[in-house]
């Protein structure tokens, strides 16, 4: 397969791509006015504790108060006395009053940027990424990551780490890692490299921690350039192409410093066409703001995110497939499930996601479906969990994110219909108009009243409603005139009276 990673960069806004095949697969924007918190290590304050919901607000300088939650105040025992986790006793949480009280000062991470009206949501288990691994400076334990599958390169990656992070005896000072997936088949020396590394970062942050006010940040997240290289570039990209000289020299530094065996992976590219439209990506992100994804067979998506949740219905649409029923919504299923992990994942959507496939009466077609599905979303960054299709050929799951969807990082609410998605009828306005002017007459003396709206609004009244208009007038006793507005929107009037 044949993966590249694409680096656009423009004054105030820098872009990354993920293309597989030619085929974009993911999209990160970061723009220097809203660059995301996550990963940023801060001294907070408590500002309010809120029993009922094990949980307090905390001024960490951001323009909301940001969520902690006592689960992420209190750290299991199985991470600090590096025991498996079934060894961590019941797992009892005290109430959040034993554990933080108003004004306290408490040093967080955020782990979710505020998103739409909420506000970011922290965490006192901090945690800082290397290349292979993630430093856990309050925990002892040595974790590895599920997706390394083979025990025999486990138990390696096990012996190689613990003599570099110490023994995990009471009062040696030993800190706690994880293992990343990166880290399979990587030599003694590069894990090694990383250990002092995060070393080194913890000594900063500590000293950062010790002469910071609250609400000051002790540690920044790199830039999504250097942050995507170091979580996406491995062995199966071919190419990483940055069209911004002063950023492929960044980009160049860090992946020397960190990854010196890929350093020929890396180009500048400075060809006349911008670098998105020549791979088709600024194509591809105009149509992932649509709810329809169409399918080569016929068929299509809707996508439709909400603020619970996000849905995609599966529509065989033109496809008659070419034996019958059965196999026409087996065939539809099995594409809209790839096309649905691909979706995911370059909308970047999460939370809660219910699919619902067109239903199938074979067993085997409903295992083949969910089986595609997963392989889909197996090269996802993201953690996903898929749950077994219910008997209505609804399959639900959920995908881990940090950061706003595309669309909402791209789009805001549609000011004519408040982000509703639909607009009233020129009709409906229209009716609403005759009750508001029956409104204002009882309440106000006027001779006679002026109403101001949408040109197709107006336009309908004195097409369609001329005798409705003539009774009305007949009613209250005044005349009324209207007046097209280009700059209404077709739910906006006025009534005023003259």
């Amino acid at each position: 397969m044949s993966e590249e990673i694409l680096i656009n960069v423009t004054p105030r806004e820098t872009r990354v791509g993920v293309v597989e095949n030619g085929m974009l697969q993911e999209v990160h924007v970061e723009r220097a006015s809203k660059r995301g918190y996550v990963g940023n290590i801060y001294k907070g304050r408590v500002q309010r504790v809120m029993p009922g919901m094990q949980a307090v607000f905390v001024e960490i300088g951001l323009e909301r108060a940001a969520f902690l939650h006592a689960s992420d105040i209190v750290r299991p025992a199985a991470l600090t006395e590096g025991v498996e986790p079934n060894g961590s006793g019941n797992g009892h949480i005290p109430s959040i009053s034993e554990l933080v009280h108003e004004g306290q000062e408490i040093v967080v991470q955020v782990v979710k940027d505020p998103i739409s009206t909420k506000g970011a949501r922290l965490s006192a288990h901090l945690s800082i990424p290397s290349r292979y691994l993630v430093l856990l400076p309050y925990a002892r334990t040595l974790g590895i990551s599920a997706r390394i599958e083979d025990e025999v390169e486990r138990q390696r990656l096990k012996d190689v780490l613990n003599p570099l992070i110490g023994d995990d005896t009471p009062g040696n000072g030993r800190l706690g890692y994880i293992v990343r997936t990166n880290a399979e088949g990587q030599s003694a020396e590069s894990l090694a490299f990383d250990v002092a590394y995060l070393a080194k970062v913890w000594r900063v942050v500590q000293e950062n921690i010790a002469k910071a006010k609250f609400g000051e940040r002790v540690y920044e997240e790199l830039s999504l350039p250097l942050r995507s290289l170091r979580d996406m570039l491995n062995d199966d990209i071919e190419k990483v192409r940055v069209d911004s000289h002063v950023t492929f020299e960044k980009v160049v530094k860090f992946v020397h410093k960190f990854m010196p065996q890929l350093d020929d992976r890396i180009e500048h590219y400075d060809g006349e066409r911008p670098i998105f439209d020549l791979y088709g990506v600024e194509d591809e992100m105009q149509r992932a703001l649509k709810k329809e994804v169409p399918l080569k067979s016929g068929g299509y998506l809707i996508v439709d995110q909400t603020e619970a949740m996000t849905t995609i219905d599966v529509n065989t649409g033109a496809y008659l497939g070419t034996r019958n029923l059965e196999e026409t919504v087996y065939r539809t299923n099995l594409e809209a499930a790839q096309a649905a992990a691909r979706q995911l994942r370059l909308r970047n959507l999460g939370g809660i996601i219910i699919i619902d496939f067109i239903d199938m009466v074979d067993e085997e077609h409903k295992r083949q479906v969910l089986r595609t599905l997963g392989k889909g979303l197996a090269r996802d960054h993201a953690k996903t969990t898929v749950y077994p299709m219910s008997a209505l050929g609804l399959v639900e799951m959920t995908r881990k994110r940090t950061t706003e969807s595309l669309a909402r990082q791209l789009c805001e609410p549609c000011m004519a219909c408040n982000g509703r998605g639909l607009l009233k009828s020129a009709e409906t306005v229209t009716y609403e108009i005759f009750r508001e002017i029956t409104r204002a007459v009882r309440q106000f003396n006027a001779e006679k009243l002026l109403v101001m709206a949408n040109p197709l609004v107006v336009n309908r009244i004195l097409e369609e409603e001329t005798s409705a208009v003539a009774e009305l007038e007949e009613f209250i006793s005044k005349s009324i005139r209207f007046q097209a507005e280009e700059h209404y929107s077709q739910e906006q009037f006025d009534v005023v009276l003259l």
